[in-house]
């Protein structure tokens, strides 16, 4: 098998100490995280992972199955990229006297969907956002015109099949009810002697 780039999703409780104990199941296996990141999900206290590796189909399988095993994971998923909407969120800080001087350098970043967020007498920050060979191309674009900074945010993605992870909840709580409560007619006994 010929590895490839892999989205994991990971659904969890929000626990101090998760993130060190599931990066560490990488390092141990010797796999580099390309892209992180962790945000809440759409339902109520439950945090959502993003990782974006390079690997075997094999191997992220075997991770995905080990990463679910943590206590607080609730779901672990992997796609490849077909099965996912992504996008990586871009900054680039230009010398504002190059491109005020330059009326192409508008129309290029217009070309890549760029707009200014911050425009001061130094410089002009740029935002855009896209797949990473779109943000990288732009890169390229701006390197003539004195490119001072760049930086690039890790992976968003939404799984294109997906119904959203409440509802996967829902199905897990109606396949696997939590224990219901029981009446304990004994203590119910006890309650009415001392009460009385």
């Amino acid at each position: 098998m010929t590895k490839q780039e892999f989205t994991i999703t990971v659904y969890t409780e929000n626990h101090i100490g998760l993130l060190v104990r599931i990066a560490t199941m990488f390092s141990r296996r010797k796999i580099n995280i390309e892209s992180l990141n962790t945000s809440p999900s759409e339902a109520e206290g439950i945090h959502r992972f993003t990782i974006v590796i390079n690997e075997t189909e094999d191997v992220v399988r075997k991770l995905a199955r080990q990463i679910e095993k943590q206590v607080e994971v609730l779901k672990a998923y992997y796609n490849n990229n077909d099965e996912i909407v992504w996008q990586e969120l871009a900054l680039y800080k230009v010398p504002t006297d190059e491109i005020a001087e330059k009326v192409k350098v508008e129309r290029l970043l217009r070309e890549h969907g760029a707009r200014a967020v911050v425009i001061r007498k130094d410089y002009t920050i740029f935002e855009t956002s896209g797949h990473r060979e779109e943000t990288d191309k732009l890169v390229e674009v701006l390197a003539p015109y004195g490119l001072i900074e760049f930086v690039r945010s890790a992976r968003v993605a939404i799984i294109k099949e997906s119904k959203g992870f409440h509802e996967k909840l829902k199905e897990f709580e109606q396949a696997e009810p939590g224990e219901e409560l029981v009446e304990n007619e004994f203590l119910d006994k006890q309650d009415e002697v001392f009460t009385m």
